[in-house]
């Protein structure tokens, strides 16, 4: 295989977003939306798949965890699994709507108070955000317990270069505070993910499908974090090669596009979900 320079991967991906806008695939933003009944029925297939994927990873345990998407038509309601759901057996008739209250607008199956409180408060906080992924995996809260930040010990890593924030409130307890939720917001900034200490892993993005993919991606960062660290010191990527992978691999399009095999796995596996 020919080695690319940076600045042509990068390019690559350019080729593939033109592609995939003439194709008609490009994940729509919450300001080029023209029907909204279709790009509502597209995102809520999608949260049913990412919400299945993470199930099928085994990342979702119990009734803890929760994705929303936002509404394309009313941006302060968010769609979101319905609480003690089988993540593993969703479908798209089984989503709730819920609005910036926490009051279930769409469907009939109650809403994880959790899901409202932490969820509500980023949605509220980054108009750019789509969607929010969170579930209690085992690296993810091990890592969170560390209280410290992500290290850039391999290529993969480099995604999430600068682009992952810590916070400590409320730390440890179920949350069911707005103003946790708030503080978590605010600590989140700009960022993409969010490592929550005693925790776990929070991860947003402008589609469902890329928020999914962050937050797998950021749960192997995690683990091979504490697998690299059990056995000795790792040795970190320079700062100027992680700038460059993070340019290549830690935008949006890219999370997006890494979710597309496990869409393509499901469709032929499970379409039960789009039910």
């Amino acid at each position: 295989m020919t080695d690319l320079k940076p600045e042509e991967e990068t390019k690559g991906f350019d080729e593939v977003k033109e592609a995939l806008s003439i194709s008609g695939l490009v994940p729509s933003g919450p300001d080029s939306v023209e029907n909204f009944d279709e790009e509502r029925l597209h995102r809520k297939q999608r949260l049913a798949a990412g919400l299945r994927i993470l199930g099928r990873l085994r990342l979702a345990e119990g009734v803890a965890g929760h994705v929303t998407v936002r509404d394309p038509e009313y941006p302060h309601r968010f769609w979101v699994n319905p609480f003690g759901k089988n993540f593993k057996l969703m479908k798209v008739s089984d989503l709730i709507c819920v609005d910036q209250h926490g009051e279930v607008v769409e469907g009939d199956k109650p809403v994880n108070a959790a899901a409202f409180a932490i969820h509500s408060q980023l949605h509220t906080a980054r108009p750019d955000i789509l969607a929010a992924a969170h579930c209690h995996s085992m690296y993810g809260r091990t890592f969170s317990s560390l209280g410290k930040p992500l290290k850039m010990i391999t290529q993969d890593d480099t995604m999430f270069y600068n682009d992952v924030a810590l916070c400590s409130a409320g730390s440890g307890a179920v949350v069911l505070d707005a103003e946790v939720g708030k503080a978590m917001a605010a600590s989140l900034g700009e960022k993409k993910a969010l490592i929550h200490q005693n925790h776990g892993l929070i991860t947003t993005g402008g589609s469902v499908d890329a928020a999914i993919w962050w937050f797998v991606a950021l749960e192997r960062s995690c683990q091979s974090q504490l697998l690299a660290e059990s056995a000795g010191d790792p040795i970190e990527i320079p700062d100027d090669l992680a700038t460059s992978g993070y340019e290549q691999q830690g935008h949006d399009l890219a999370g997006w596009f890494q979710f597309q095999p496990w869409w393509e796995e499901l469709l032929r596996d499970e379409p039960d979900f789009l039910d």
